[in-house]
C-alpha cells in the first residue's frame, strides 16, 4: 500500500444550488489559472453535522443565507474522490488523499442579485447559472465522477 493510500479523506459537503428554471450555480475558482468551475463545496468544521456545514459553506462561497433556499434532497451516502499525483501533498497541508463528500441539495428562492461572491475570503472570481450536464462538462477531470453520482442521485429533483 503506498503512503497516499493511508492517508484519510478529508470530510466535506457540496452544495447544488438550483434556480427556478432548473438551471445550477456554478462558480468559476478564483485561485486556477485556468477556468475551473464547480458548485459550492467545503470542509465539516469539528462536530458540525453536515446540512450545517452545507448551509455555512454556501453562505461563505455564495452569500446566499439559509432563508433563502429550501432543502430539498442528500445524497445517501458519502461520494469520495482521490487527489491527482499532482496535487496529492500540496493541498490541506498535505493531510489527506482527497475528500468524502456529502451533498445537498437546494432550491434557490432569492433572486440573482441576492447571490454575492464577493465575501470575506471569496472563492469564485465569477458565477452563472449553468444546465447540470454542462457542470459535469466543466469541472476538473478529477471530480468529474463525483459530479456524474451527484447528478444521478438528484436528476430526477433537476428534471
Amino acid at each position: 500500500m503506498s503512503q497516499d493510500k493511508d492517508l484519510p479523506y478529508r470530510p466535506c459537503v457540496g452544495v447544488v444550488l438550483v434556480n427556478r428554471e432548473g438551471l445550477v450555480f456554478a462558480g468559476q475558482r478564483i485561485d486556477s489559472p485556468s477556468p475551473a468551475w464547480q458548485m459550492p463545496q467545503g470542509g465539516i468544521d469539528g462536530d458540525e453535522k453536515p446540512k450545517a456545514a452545507a448551509l455555512r459553506e454556501l453562505w461563505e462561497e455564495t452569500g446566499v443565507t439559509a432563508d433563502l433556499v429550501e432543502f430539498v434532497a442528500k445524497t445517501h451516502g458519502w461520494v469520495t474522490y482521490d487527489l491527482p499525483p499532482e496535487l496529492l501533498g500540496k493541498v490541506w497541508g498535505g493531510k489527506y488523499r482527497g475528500q468524502r463528500q456529502k451533498w445537498f441539495l437546494f432550491r434557490f428562492l432569492g433572486s440573482d442579485d441576492q447571490i454575492r461572491i464577493q465575501t470575506e475570503h471569496p472563492e469564485f472570481s465569477t458565477w452563472r447559472w449553468i444546465d447540470v450536464d454542462r457542470m459535469i462538462t466543466e469541472i476538473v477531470p478529477f471530480k468529474r465522477a463525483v459530479y456524474e453520482e451527484v447528478v444521478r442521485s438528484f436528476r430526477a429533483y433537476l428534471a
